[in-house]
């Protein structure tokens, strides 16, 4: 860790651990503008960049959002991330009974001690995973990312059914281009700029940038006013008398459950604060104050949210396998700068892994210095119409896919991705594992073909080797829960029906 200090607190990487913060935190702010599309649009800047500072630059840009996403649910009962949807439900009544600086302070302080005891679980079981490092084979390495593409697809918000559909087209658009083993080319459709296989950046700014652009091109300026902005100072962000004393306990829950769930591949922070929320609804003597203004409303989900955040770069880093989709957005970062995600990276890559959990820690301080000066400008950041917002960063997604290759192709793929992307959430089909299954897809393939290679062609090989056997049985058992939960649900469906018949 002090060596991973001594990295950290580098010139270069000091400073774009400041920018990715201050920009994550700016993102997280305004309405509308998600952080898969701002790291996205910010991608190609990292092309110049040291794969270190890179991951320090937009993993900031990550964690920093999380904090400012929940100003806006407190001030304007409008998520601005998914993540701090349930921050709305008693963050903006608590503002409207004039305690939003309790409950803004509140949601920093949480923030920060989530992601502190996030960082201190990655700092414990990260090496553990050292030892099993040189354990793994391609066998492993295929089982485990079918793991992590099944948790991704079915963890989904929406129908599992589609989730999975959405993880087969990212898989046959992965192997676009020229195959590494025989050199032939595949899919490319005669069209040459296909040879290489399609930019994940065009793929991630379509998606979630121009998509995101589309569904709200047509969104009228709220007129909703931002209650109590004037009010807030940093006399009234103190906590009130019995704040601290009544969250404790929200504050331990949340940030276990949050841990817990980060690790996870497929879950992520949304739906850790969910079961945050739930389980102190759950524990409280009066659950009837939830949605009036419990302060443990804020603390227990914020706390997860974080802590979940922080423990996601462990499967994503130690493992290979993202949580979530910006996690496959990191790895498709750390897959641009040639290295190859997995058990035996804080071996290979020591300086980078250690220098970015160290990072973390200093861009949380950097978070709390920045939001405690800085909150009487977010919101006034607040009023920036949608009109002139979303235009700006249409210009700059242009610019940043054109400048990957200076080829307008590549242009022009990102606006086929966008209108695509848009359909797709008309008709509430996830992008998120369509992405997961992009990145993951080239790997599953390389690693499922080594395997085979090395046993001849026999598939026993996947069932034969412990760690192996291991998690094709979790595959098995995720997708037999899943079909159990499924006839489930539509057996309570159908017998209402029935009664009624």
């Amino acid at each position: 860790m002090m060596h991973g200090f001594s990295v950290a607190f580098a010139l270069d990487n000091l400073m774009w651990a400041a920018f990715g913060v201050f920009m994550g935190n700016l993102i997280g702010v305004l309405p509308g503008m998600g952080v898969l599309a701002a790291i996205s649009i910010l991608l190609p800047l990292t092309y110049t960049m040291t794969p270190t500072a890179a991951l320090v630059m937009l993993s900031g840009i990550y964690y920093g959002s999380q904090y400012g996403g929940g100003i806006t649910s407190i001030m304007l009962n409008l998520p601005g991330t998914a993540s701090h949807a349930v921050a709305c439900l008693d963050g903006n009544p608590l503002a409207r009974q004039g305690k939003a600086g309790s409950a803004l302070f509140m949601l920093m302080f949480s923030s920060f001690c989530g992601a502190t005891v996030g960082i201190l679980a990655m700092i414990l079981f990260s090496p553990m995973l050292v030892e099993v490092a040189f354990k793994f084979g391609p066998a492993e390495y295929f089982a485990m990312m079918m793991l992590g593409l099944l948790a991704g697809a079915t963890l989904a918000k929406g129908s599992a059914v589609k989730g999975v559909a959405m993880v087969l087209v990212g898989l046959v658009l992965g192997v676009i281009g020229t195959d590494v083993n025989t050199g032939v080319m595949r899919f490319h459709f005669g069209i040459l700029e296909l040879s290489d296989g399609l930019q994940i950046v065009a793929l991630a700014m379509g998606l979630f940038g121009i998509a995101d652009f589309l569904k709200n091109v047509n969104r009228i300026d709220s007129s909703a006013k931002i209650i109590g902005g004037g009010g807030i100072s940093m006399k009234s962000m103190r906590p009130q008398k019995g704040d601290i004393k009544q969250s404790r306990g929200a504050l331990v829950r949340g940030t276990a459950i949050g841990a817990a769930f980060g690790v996870l591949p497929g879950t992520g922070p949304t739906i850790a604060s969910f079961i945050s929320y739930a389980a102190e609804k759950k524990a409280a003597k009066e659950p009837r104050r939830f949605g009036r203004g419990a302060i443990e409303g804020i603390a227990g989900p914020e706390a997860a949210t974080s802590a979940s955040t922080q423990t996601s770069f462990i499967p994503t880093m130690s493992l290979g396998i993202p949580g979530d989709p910006v996690m496959a957005l990191m790895l498709g970062a750390l897959i641009i700068h040639g290295i190859q995600p997995g058990p035996q990276m804080m071996i290979e890559h020591g300086d980078m892994f250690w220098g970015l959990i160290a990072s973390f820690w200093v861009g949380n301080v950097l978070l709390l210095l920045l939001n405690l000066p800085l909150i009487g400008m977010w919101i006034r950041m607040l009023s920036v119409p949608f009109r002139y917002l979303f235009p700006a960063a249409l210009f700059f997604v242009c610019v940043g896919v054109y400048s990957t290759n200076n080829n307008l192709f590549d242009v022009a793929m990102v606006t086929l991705f966008g209108v695509v992307g848009y359909f797709f959430m008309r008709l509430r089909f996830e992008p998120a594992p369509l992405l997961l299954g992009f990145v993951l897809g080239p790997m599953v393939e390389e690693n499922f073909r080594r395997a085979l290679l090395l046993s001849r062609g026999d598939l026993m090989i996947f069932v034969e080797r412990p760690i192996s056997l291991g998690f094709v049985a979790a595959c098995v058992a995720l997708v037999g829960w899943l079909t159990f939960s499924a006839i489930r649900a539509r057996r309570r469906e159908l017998s209402p029906q029935v009664q009624a018949g």
